[in-house]
């Protein structure tokens, strides 16, 4: 295992198993389908963020996973214009929109295809498939928020309306 490996591994072992391996299975599943991407990554203040893109510039990612201590968002960096007939997009901002993963198989959600599919598909520069693909470390925040959850926070409800089709999340 590479040391770019290694770190992100080490990274997300500070949440709670359940974080861990939610966020480990969405990160495989993007990486199957976005062969040739750029991963990059970074251990922000408040998530932590690993994006994919064409290239290896933070400007060029297209979506991004961020991992809060009680669940995993699919960011959408230019979705602003995508399509969303099924009105799963949240977000109010003049670029960014994103969908909340409690499920790895959310990901299969023909509606989250479709906007996946769609904003790779509106990437400048394109995806190179044939590309060989890249996890980096960019930046590590020396202070962060908790990995974990308070035993004091309530838990957060999923949204109202579902992030996966009715019986797989």
């Amino acid at each position: 295992m590479d040391d770019a490996q290694s770190r992100l591994d080490s990274f997300l072992a500070k949440f709670t198993p359940e974080v861990d391996a939610l966020a480990h299975d969405l990160i495989a599943r993007m990486r199957a389908r976005l062969p040739g991407a750029a991963i990059i990554v970074y251990d922000n203040y408040n998530a932590l963020a690993i994006g994919f893109g064409p290239g290896e510039k933070a400007s060029q990612a297209v979506l991004s996973l961020a991992v809060f201590p009680r669940w995993v968002t699919l960011c959408f960096l230019h979705g602003a214009g995508l399509a969303d007939p099924g009105g799963l997009l949240r977000g109010s901002g003049s670029r960014v929109r994103h969908v909340r993963l409690h499920d790895p198989a959310a990901l299969d959600d023909p509606a989250i295809e479709a906007l996946v599919a769609e904003a790779v598909a509106r990437s400048e520069p394109p995806f190179d498939p044939g590309a060989e693909q890249r996890l980096m470390i960019r930046s590590v925040s020396a202070k962060q928020r908790p990995r974990r959850p308070s035993a004091s926070a309530p838990a957060t409800s999923p949204p109202a309306r579902p992030s996966a089709p009715p019986g797989t999340g």
